[in-house]
């Protein structure tokens, strides 16, 4: 039997007092809060299931809460995730949701509160992969890690590698504003991993870095390594990782 296994983790990092960020592997989904060590599950390839990551905004209110409430509605729906459009219309709707639930037009306390979102749906045979701002989806082959997502982020000043504005999410806004996901098919087979993750990853970690610690370790040992290799790299924001790989015949 073909199956995948997941291995993930979320932890604030150093310098951030709560963690905003979310998870969501199947049915399961971890809110912000934190894990020291990766949690590991497998799961039968069949029917479709989502393994995403959601990273609530900083600076803005309720990060935490835009993010749970995503990956919970994602948790809820992944099993229906049949087809392009199918994802791109949950992440309609969880931009919707997470704009009522800041206060709609009236505004309030949560005013403004929004979340990214980035993850993949396993079916048999292929990966839906989606986002909407700049959490990452990267695919482990023969050539090293290959971004398969979209960052929604400006281009680059010249020297800098990182940026933290993104051009669009879930919410963050205080009138309701449209989004366009971006969703991608790839082909899936045995020994296939991705690598899922907020920017607290990528930002302080480089991708020769990233790329190493993926070709030397396996599974929950490289889940851990890339969370050391955040927090040596000082842990300036919240980190928050799943590793999928494709195993059986």
């Amino acid at each position: 039997m073909r199956y995948v296994a997941v291995s993930a983790l979320s932890h604030p990092g150093l310098l951030r007092e709560r963690n905003e960020d979310s998870l969501v592997i199947g049915p399961w989904t971890l809110c912000a809060t934190v894990t020291q060590s990766p949690q590991t599950l497998l799961f039968p390839i069949g029917t479709p299931l989502v393994v995403a990551v959601a990273d609530g905004l900083g600076g803005h209110p309720g990060g935490d809460v835009a993010s749970a409430l995503v990956v919970r509605r994602l948790a809820s729906t992944g099993p229906v995730l049949a087809g392009e459009d199918a994802v791109r219309d949950v992440l309609n709707a969880c931009n919707r949701a997470v704009y009522e639930a800041a206060g709609g037009d009236a505004g309030g306390e949560l005013a403004a509160m929004g979340t990214t979102v980035a993850g993949a749906v396993v079916r048999s045979g292929s990966l839906l992969v989606f986002n909407v701002g700049d959490s990452r989806v990267l695919k482990d082959g023969p050539d090293g890690l290959r971004q398969v997502s979209v960052d929604d982020s400006p281009p680059l000043e010249p020297g800098r590698r990182t940026t933290s504005i993104v051009t669009q999410c879930l919410g963050g806004t205080r009138t309701y504003r449209a989004v366009r996901p971006h969703v991608t098919v790839e082909p899936l087979a045995p020994g296939d991993r991705y690598l899922i993750c907020t920017d607290g990853l990528t930002d302080p970690v480089p991708p020769d870095v990233l790329d190493e610690v993926m070709r030397e370790r396996d599974d929950g040992r490289v889940a851990f390594e890339l969370w050391k290799a955040a927090i040596e790299a000082g842990g300036p924001d919240n980190i928050t990782l799943a590793v999928a790989r494709v195993t059986g015949e």
